[in-house]
Formats: structure tokens, C-alpha cells, sequence
């Protein structure tokens, strides 16, 4: 028995120096490896084997199987490299290599990201909240009433619940107040949804960044120097930036922002492009009451002042790049796209 397992480990071996390729190299394998090979047969005959025998023949076999699957690893290691070396042979591995197409940011992911840079340098946080809101963070608190047309059905999506799909990202300045003490410093991106009607300049789904700071004597004079840096940061140091008196519920003072640009190429024009205001006091004094601080005497926020702003990134793309269709923006064609690698 001890004779025969070192004959088969020694014609074993010599196969597998022999072996050219690797289907060489798993033939070996299995004539003398595999269930009906010559060292797995003769495993079988260990039950014939003396018992004062079997220790050695076990080990004999032991280390037979060891040196013959080495040598099929080393073996095909080696075949291997000589297969790769072959796959290259004639060819210059110094030459570049061939170019794939490259993707491109959004111009939505564009213009977000380099407002978001602007703010951040100047200061502001990132914040999120939820799309799928409440009535209290999307409007009660925003001193937006009940009878105001944008809590209407046709203007806004309601689930069943009483839940609503956010009309705009200013409920995240009221979840920021919520969650941080004084003083708030934020900028909120994200996506709004209202039933417009699909047309070029109106989507039901839409992107909006909004910003929000609150301390103790902001005033107007910091609202217009913020916003106007941002602005020329964002188009450049010699635009013209004017601020026009405007409504929103949940600002007071409120205006609206125009900045002189040249749009498809024509003669410079006003164009707007955000509002903002002084937050209302009754923001401030909803967000006490949701805390559970009575206003007159714990209050977090009431007797504050701060500012808040909203813009459109959507019409911020389409005024950069002279976009003259929204739709352009949300229908995934490359040839579109493909301008802004």
C-alpha cells in the first residue's frame, strides 16, 4: 500500500509538470483528485490496511494529497501568468487607454450644489425635513390660515391621513427652530410638489432652497447684504440685485428679489429670482406654543428676530443656461443633458 501511494504521488506530479494549460492542469486534477481518482480509489482501501498499519498509511496519504495539491496550484498560477503574458504580447502597454463615455452632474444637481457652497462659506448649516408634512409645519405655523388658497385641494396633495406633500421648503425652517436652540443659522434644499398644470414654465414637482436665520437683532440691512453677496457670488460681482416690496404670510416685511441679467442673449433685464422677509412674529410665537413654552414668559423664539429666503433652483437653471422649457429638466434626454459635462 505505502508503495503504491508513492507511485501515484510520483506519476501524479510528473502530470503536473507536464500540464501546458489549465484545462491541463484540471484534468490532472480529476484524474487524481477527483471522486474516482487514483489517490481518492486508493484512500478506499484503507479498510483492507492492518490496523498497526493504518497510522502511517493515513499519514503517507496525508501528505501525498498535500504536495500534489501544491503542486497543482503552483502549476496553475504558472499557466496563468503565461496566459496573460500571451494576451498582451504585440501589445504597447504604455499607449493610453481607450476613453469611455463620461455622465455629467444634473444642471439641477449644478446649481444646488454651487448655491449650497455659497451659503455654507457664508456660514449657513444644512438642514432636511420631511416631503410628506403635516398641515401644522406646512402652513398653521407659517401664519398661512385656513381659508389661505394654498391649503386648498386644488392646489395642494392630501392624503387621506390629513398628511399633505409639502408645497414649499419653509416647513423645514420650523422643524430647525423645533430641534435647535438660538441661533439658527440654516438652508434647507429640496424637492415641493403642487398641482400646477404641466406646462414651460410650471411643474407639479419642483425644487426649492430655502434659508432661515434667526437671532437677536437681525434686521432688514442683514437680509439685504446676505442675499445680496449671495447673489453675486452666484452671478457674478457686478450684478445688479433690487428688492421690491412683496406678501407672504410668514414674513413681514416680505420682497421680492429681481437681479439685472442678459437672458437668451438679449439686452440686460430685470429677472426675478427669490423672495424673502423678516420672519412674523406669530412664526416665532407658533414654535413657543408647539414646545410646549408659553410665549409672554419661556419663550425660545418669541422676541427674536431673523430672516428667511426661498429660491427656485428650477428657475435658477433655466435662467443660467437660457433653459426656455422646464419640462427640459425632468425628461432624461441625453442629447439635453449631455451639454452640461
Amino acid at each position: 500500500m505505502k508503495e503504491e501511494i508513492v507511485r501515484i504521488q510520483r506519476d501524479a506530479l510528473e502530470r503536473i509538470a507536464q500540464a501546458s494549460d489549465r484545462r491541463g492542469v484540471e484534468d490532472a486534477r480529476v484524474a487524481i483528485l477527483g471522486k474516482k481518482g487514483e489517490l481518492t480509489l486508493a484512500q478506499t482501501g484503507m479498510k483492507d490496511v492492518p490496523r498497526e498499519e493504518k497510522p502511517a498509511v493515513g499519514q503517507l496519504l496525508n501528505e501525498a494529497r498535500k504536495a500534489i495539491t501544491e503542486a497543482l496550484d503552483a502549476k496553475l498560477e504558472e499557466v496563468q501568468a503565461l496566459a496573460d503574458k500571451a494576451a498582451v504580447a504585440g501589445v504597447d502597454l504604455t499607449l493610453p487607454a481607450r476613453s469611455l463615455p463620461s455622465g455629467g452632474l444634473h444642471p439641477l444637481t449644478i446649481v444646488r450644489d454651487e448655491a449650497v457652497r455659497i451659503l455654507r462659506h457664508m456660514g449657513f448649516a444644512l438642514a432636511d425635513g420631511p416631503e410628506i408634512e403635516d398641515e401644522f409645519h406646512c402652513f398653521d405655523a407659517l401664519n398661512t390660515p385656513e381659508d389661505h388658497p394654498a391649503r386648498n385641494e386644488k392646489d395642494t396633495f392630501y392624503f387621506d391621513s390629513g398628511k399633505l406633500l409639502r408645497t414649499h421648503t419653509s416647513s423645514v425652517q420650523i422643524r430647525s427652530m423645533e430641534k435647535q436652540m438660538p441661533p439658527v443659522r440654516v438652508i434647507a434644499p429640496g424637492s415641493a410638489y403642487r398641482r400646477d398644470e404641466i406646462d414651460a414654465t410650471h411643474l407639479s414637482a419642483f425644487n426649492q432652497l430655502e434659508g432661515l436665520y434667526v437671532d437677536t437683532d437681525v434686521s432688514v440691512g442683514d437680509l439685504k447684504g446676505t442675499l445680496e453677496y449671495f447673489l453675486r457670488a452666484l452671478f457674478g460681482s457686478g450684478t445688479e440685485v433690487r428688492f421690491r416690496p412683496h406678501f407672504f404670510p410668514f414674513t413681514e416685511p416680505s420682497f421680492e428679489i429681481d437681479v439685472k441679467l442678459k437672458v437668451d442673449g438679449q439686452a440686460p433685464r430685470w429677472v426675478e429670482i427669490a423672495g424673502c422677509g423678516m420672519v412674523d412674529p406669530n412664526v416665532f410665537e407658533a414654535v413657543d406654543r408647539e414646545l410646549g413654552l408659553d410665549p409672554r414668559s419661556q419663550a425660545r423664539y418669541t422676541g427674536l428676530t431673523g430672516f428667511a429666503f426661498g429660491i427656485g433652483l428650477d428657475r435658477l437653471a433655466m435662467i443660467r443656461w437660457g433653459i426656455r422649457d422646464i419640462r427640459a429638466l425632468i425628461e432624461n434626454d441625453v442629447r439635453f443633458l449631455a451639454q452640461f459635462q
